[in-house]
């Protein structure tokens, strides 16, 4: 079953959007996963043909037309968790186990090393490519977080992240999630069907 967002975010369809150095963009950790890491379509679950080469493209025509790019330091412990289950499950696959994360984390010190390459890999090329947007987790921003909880159908990585760029002014995030088509006053740039035809139902979707 879709999911069926509400969308109070204007949406753009990045399949047919071209980027300027007036914009600033976030870009969410699912985007950074597919851009960098080595082996997403490996997974159990593997990203769309559209999520796996339209974002990357984006983002490349965002920073040859000099857009600012920025990164989140909470999408690393994100990153790191998402990258960490794809490698658990290749490694399952492979050598027909199945490994939950405890026993794969300190069973196998070889895939622990060859785990934390990958991270710090993909981290590498995300900080090569984007600038960070700081998030300061105190007791302020803990509260807005929470009683932004209520309001918008976020995680709570992504709560972070939202205030982090609304402190400095941005409302810019590439993302495939439609989580953050119901926060308002942002703009979504998105390859995601379903968001982008509930964003045409309505009158959300913006063409520049």
């Amino acid at each position: 079953m879709a999911v069926h967002y509400t969308i109070n975010a204007h949406v753009v369809d990045i399949a047919s959007d071209s980027p300027t150095d007036k914009d600033s963009f976030l870009i969410d950790t699912n985007v950074w996963y597919w851009t960098t890491y080595s082996r997403p379509s490996l997974s159990n679950t593997p990203p769309t043909k559209n999520q796996l080469s339209n974002y990357p493209q984006y983002i490349a025509k965002a920073h040859g037309a000099k857009a600012k790019l920025l990164r989140c330091g909470l999408s690393l412990p994100e990153l790191a968790h998402v990258i960490e289950k794809t490698e658990r499950e290749i490694y399952n696959k492979a050598n027909k186990l199945q490994l939950g994360t405890k026993e794969y984390r300190h069973n196998v010190p070889a895939e622990r090393r060859r785990l934390a390459a990958e991270i710090q890999s993909a981290w590498a090329q995300i900080k090569l490519i984007a600038r960070p947007a700081d998030v300061i987790i105190d007791d302020v921003s803990t509260e807005a977080a929470l009683f932004n909880f209520s309001t918008n159908s976020l995680d709570g990585y992504d709560l972070f992240m939202i205030e982090a760029i609304r402190k400095i002014g941005v409302t810019q995030v590439i993302t495939d999630d439609g989580d953050y088509a119901g926060v308002p006053g942002m703009t979504i740039f998105t390859c995601n069907a379903n968001v982008i035809a509930l964003a045409e139902q309505e009158g959300k979707l913006v063409s520049r």
